[in-house]
């Protein structure tokens, strides 16, 4: 199951398509908007959110709220956009104070206008934006109601803003939904939710940001997904890769990550066992849920540390790339804080890399057979 998305941040829209999606998935514009709203919610976040209310509008795969087997292309309009029509116009000539010339420290702007050629900044920083995340979210809702049917169900906390972090969960997967979803940080434990959005007041009264930490579990899984015998087609390099991919993210673990080159193997690894009642089975989850580039059937756990968010109130030094002086870094509308977001972001990237990586074990035509085939190869390894 692939995607690929399209649209500016302050373009008309933003678009995507999500090709190899098999018939007969469950899938309403409902199931779309619900995380849409997740990404846009939490404490934090800047302006633009109180611009957009995002809406997913499916425009083709879906009749009469299931999948039919072909691409699926959602539409999200850019409520803003008609805030910046001369300033996006797609023809004519640039007007006078159009172009950005003082690119952002730690944003895509000046190696973007190196790499293109460009001599205006915003030709790079409006689809290096991260409201380019949202089109991602969308993709990743059909690829949840695809894994969804198979019993898999993937969730997301925030365990940091800054240097505020929460107390320690053994099992990542038994946080309640509730708890997480009721906080304004999505952070599951209530007196740091408080310290967090101390932390962010303080950061935005300096004209900073802040960065964190935020925990992506998938549960019901079978063993065996993904493969050791290429290296391209590992889990663990796939979901790496793809929650790299998220704008701000500079560090990805999975289960006990960095913290196992610090024990010895007999702390690092989850001794296996068996029961006629739950089959091979770990007492302990230190891989995260994934060995030799396959799920294990235990709970996948990936950890990722989202940077401050590059946009200064109180801005950088840059030079300008018309004079080569130095000058303050440009300033766009921006959030102090959107670690909850990114991790939403996140429950996405990685349901279309478990997606894919079913359809690539039980087939990708028709949900039937491959709930069949699922059935077939739990029945065998129960052997």
């Amino acid at each position: 199951m692939q995607h690929i998305t399209a649209g500016e941040s302050h373009g008309p829209c933003l678009t995507t398509i999500v090709t190899g999606v098999p018939a007969g998935i469950s899938l309403t514009c409902a199931d779309i908007d619900h995380d849409l709203a997740r990404r846009q919610r939490g404490y934090g976040r800047g302006g633009r959110q109180s611009i957009e209310s995002d809406h997913g509008r499916v425009t083709s795969g879906v009749r009469f709220g299931r999948t039919i087997g072909s691409p699926i292309a959602i539409v999200i309009e850019n409520c803003d956009w008609s805030n910046w029509t001369e300033i996006m116009s797609h023809s004519g000539e640039k007007s006078a104070g159009t172009r950005v010339t003082q690119p952002r420290p730690g944003h895509a702007d000046l190696a973007g206008i190196l790499k293109t050629g460009s001599d205006d900044v915003r030709d790079v920083l409006e689809r290096a934006s991260a409201r380019e995340t949202a089109a991602r979210v969308a993709a990743g809702a059909v690829a949840k109601a695809f894994l969804r049917e198979l019993g898999v169900q993937i969730a997301s906390y925030v365990q940091a803003i800054g240097s505020v972090t929460m107390p320690a969960v053994e099992d990542p997967a038994s946080l309640a939904e509730a708890s997480i979803e009721e906080s304004e940080l999505r952070c599951p434990d209530g007196p740091t939710t408080e310290l967090m959005k101390a932390a962010i007041d303080a950061a935005r009264e300096a004209g900073e940001s802040l960065g964190g930490v935020f925990v992506v579990t998938a549960t019901g899984l079978v063993p065996g997904i993904g493969t050791y015998a290429e290296a391209a087609r590992r889990l663990d390099a796939q979901i790496a890769a793809a929650i790299m991919s998220i704008p701000a993210i500079k560090a990805v673990e999975i289960g006990d990550g960095f913290a196992l080159a610090a024990v010895v193997g007999s702390k690092a690894h989850d001794e296996i066992h068996y029961s006629q009642e739950r089959g091979y089975h770990r007492y302990t989850n230190h891989a995260g849920g994934l060995e030799g580039g396959m799920t294990n059937g235990e709970t996948l756990v990936v950890r990722a540390a989202m940077k401050p968010i590059p946009t200064l109130m109180r801005p950088l030094a840059s030079v300008d790339i018309d004079t080569h002086e130095a000058v303050d870094a440009s300033r766009e509308r921006s959030d102090v804080c959107a670690v909850p977001a990114a991790a939403v972001v996140a429950e996405a990237e990685l349901a279309l890399v478990l997606a894919q990586a079913y359809v690539d074990k039980f087939g990708g035509d028709a949900m039937v057979d491959i709930i069949a085939a699922r059935d077939a190869y739990l029945a065998r390894i129960a052997r």
